[in-house]
């Protein structure tokens, strides 16, 4: 039974002496959770394809406790770069704590915004590509999987040896988005179908791995600030999405994209709380309420 002091927010999301994994750390989404995990102790590797800019989001947002450390040179959508890097920590860490499997592409945009069916068949088949679909997938989706299957015995080994660490201690974070929850297109079939496919798959690795003790749940975020949705980061690896912008959009109650807190707060929360599984966590400034899911 916890004393009133040991309900302290400090205490309640410490991530002291945890090691975490981000993929797409670089920017955006992933960028504003390896600050929010180091920020309170964890020790934070950030993976993707670009050195440069992972280099340049650990050292520009270099915390006072945590450590923030890039990896580079990996495509998660490829099992030789997966088995690289999963051999790159073990080499130097016991075990991980947190896998976030965050990395994800756009994919192609055509709307859907003809009447005549023949017209919209011309829009629609002319501006989308199988290939752009089949990456789009593949990012989205399918490294989801492999990512997380990589990383389980590192996080099972968190909790080793038996009982010296909480049953489910051990967590995957995917990030999905509300895109596929939402039966608006946005123009983005590609993108939502995924995403859809993404929330559908962190129902599924949730339930499967309850053997091996491992936790997985699923932001999924509204309109934050992103290279995906702002299209540029600048030289410290964050990018601006101005509220009008949002507004603009008309289906956005908060009138405001979501700001980097708002996203700590929830994968925190996610991080923290060994007795949630299995959910989807939209982050969406009141979209869902105003748009169908």
């Amino acid at each position: 039974m916890a004393e009133t002091q040991h309900l302290q927010a400090h205490k309640l999301f410490s991530m002291e002496g945890k090691v975490a994994v981000v993929t797409g750390g670089g920017s955006g989404i992933g960028l504003m959770t390896a600050q929010a995990l180091s920020a309170n102790g964890a020790k934070v590797y950030i993976i993707g394809r670009n050195t440069e800019k992972l280099e340049t989001a650990s050292k520009e947002h270099e915390p006072d406790q945590g450590e923030i450390i890039p990896i580079g040179n990996i495509d998660v959508t490829k099992k030789a770069d997966l088995e690289k890097l999963v051999k790159q920590i073990e080499e130097n860490e016991k075990c991980i704590h947190l896998l976030v499997a965050n990395a994800g592409v756009s994919g192609p945009k055509a709307e859907p915004d003809q009447e005549d069916a023949g017209e919209l068949k011309d829009k629609l088949w002319q501006n989308e590509t199988v290939e752009q679909w089949n990456e789009t997938y593949s990012t989205d989706v399918t490294s989801v999987y492999f990512t997380t299957v990589a990383f389980l015995p590192l996080l099972q080994a968190s909790m080793k040896p038996k009982g010296s660490g909480e049953k489910f201690s051990a967590n995957v974070i995917t990030t999905s988005s509300m895109s596929g929850i939402m039966r608006h297109a946005q123009g983005h079939f590609a993108y939502n179908a995924a995403k859809g496919a993404t929330v559908h798959l962190t129902k599924l690795m949730s339930a499967e791995f309850l053997k091996a003790g491992i936790r997985v749940n699923s932001v999924a975020p509204g309109y934050f600030p992103s290279e995906m949705t702002a299209k540029s980061s600048d030289d410290r690896q964050k990018s601006d999405l101005p509220a009008e912008k949002v507004a603009d959009k008309g289906h956005v109650p908060h009138m405001r994209g979501g700001k980097d807190e708002e996203m700590a707060r929830t994968m925190l929360l996610l991080a923290t709380n060994h007795y949630v599984h299995g959910q989807i966590i939209a982050v969406d400034g009141g979209v869902l309420s105003t748009v169908a899911s």
